[in-house]
């Protein structure tokens, strides 16, 4: 694997607190034995939950996300609710390139919204490195997290570089990817200086949120199941691996997810992670020998939680019976939380899964 060019951020620490090390979440990522399956969801802190509806009334996404006390409290509102097992730091995967002055936004019923796409190497070349001192707000965020949670573990997270290289190149989100795979094959130079240098940002993001306290990271390529897997190893994975491998040096665990990625789960995996995130679309069954000597984070449809609560637990023990067969896993949804969530059915789901026996 090719040395990062950039050193870790000075005076990181090198393990979670005392009272953390022993928490299920961060066993499971070990791969050791664990008291319960930990469970946590993705956009657990969001849209579903009436208490985030109406702190962010009249507060744009990017405005809240610069917000250390708004960011603290929209994190622990799911902590508070259901008890699961991790908070996910509420931030976006575009925030870094905001930071840095991308002039980028998030339409509500769109996403993120490029001004001036990517194309040429000048382009790439005007976005700036991030330094720690571009996002002072998280630091004060993910420290006034780590006050409040006390033994629950904070997880930070960041875009990979695929994902957020398809923004700026398409100029929003895209189905096709068509403009990132046209820069991917014809633009061999310009794609892997945009890699390099969004590969940089994310290592960066993630160095300054473990440097503030979070217990361990996840690497977002939601839109890498739109790769073939010689493709992704050839294109992408270099890049994602640099990433994962600046994390390492950090001393804490490594989540990495994509979405419809069940042929990527190998190749995901190698680049450098503890533990793979499955969506619901991959039974755990398939994934799990695919991934090899690795936990797997996953994989409840979504949608189950619109089931009756006897048809939604009955799927959840199924998935944590395959989950056995892993070196660790940790119990999450497929994808996000679907914003017309009930969060007292999620509640249901978390008792049921913490309470699920293992012996």
């Amino acid at each position: 694997m090719t040395s990062p060019t950039s050193s870790p951020t000075p005076g990181l620490a090198a393990s979670p607190a005392p009272e953390l090390s022993g928490s299920a979440f961060l066993k499971a990522l070990r791969g050791e034995p664990v008291p319960h399956t930990p469970v946590w969801f993705m956009r657990q802190a969001g849209r579903s939950l009436p208490e985030y509806l109406k702190v962010r009334e009249g507060v744009g996404m990017l405005e809240s996300c610069v917000d250390p006390g708004l960011v603290v409290e929209i994190t622990m509102q799911p902590v508070r609710r259901y008890g699961v097992d991790a908070a996910i730091f509420f931030s976006d995967i575009v925030l870094p390139l905001k930071a840095v002055g991308v002039d980028l936004d998030i339409k509500p019923g769109v996403g993120p919204v490029v001004a001036e796409p990517v194309r040429t190497l000048e382009d790439v070349a005007r976005i700036p490195d991030l330094t720690p001192e571009h996002v002072p707000f998280i630091t004060q965020a993910v420290q006034g997290l780590v006050g409040e949670l006390g033994s629950t573990p904070l997880i930070g997270f960041a875009g990979a570089p695929f994902t957020v290289a398809s923004y700026l190149v398409e100029g929003g989100p895209s189905k096709e990817h068509a403009r990132t795979k046209a820069m991917m094959f014809g633009a061999p130079d310009v794609w892997a200086a945009l890699m390099e240098k969004i590969a940089g940002i994310a290592a960066t993001y993630l160095e300054v949120q473990v440097a503030a306290g979070a217990s361990a990271v996840q690497l977002f390529d939601s839109w890498a199941g739109a790769l073939t897997p010689q493709d992704y190893a050839a294109h992408v994975q270099p890049h994602s691996a640099r990433v994962l491998e600046r994390a390492g040096a950090l001393g804490v665990p490594r989540i990495h997810f994509g979405v419809g990625t069940s042929n990527l789960l190998d190749l995901m995996g190698e680049a450098g992670a503890d533990v793979v995130g499955v969506d619901w679309r991959t039974p755990l069954e398939r994934a799990i020998p695919m991934v090899g000597d690795r936990g797997v984070q996953g994989n409840l449809d979504p949608t189950l939680v619109f089931a009756p609560t006897e048809v939604m637990t009955a799927r959840a023990a199924e998935v944590i019976e395959a989950g056995r067969a892993a070196k660790g896993h940790v119990f999450n949804l497929g994808h996000g939380v679907l914003p017309s969530t009930d969060p007292d059915q999620l509640a249901r789901l978390t008792e049921f899964v913490q309470g699920y026996p293992l012996g």
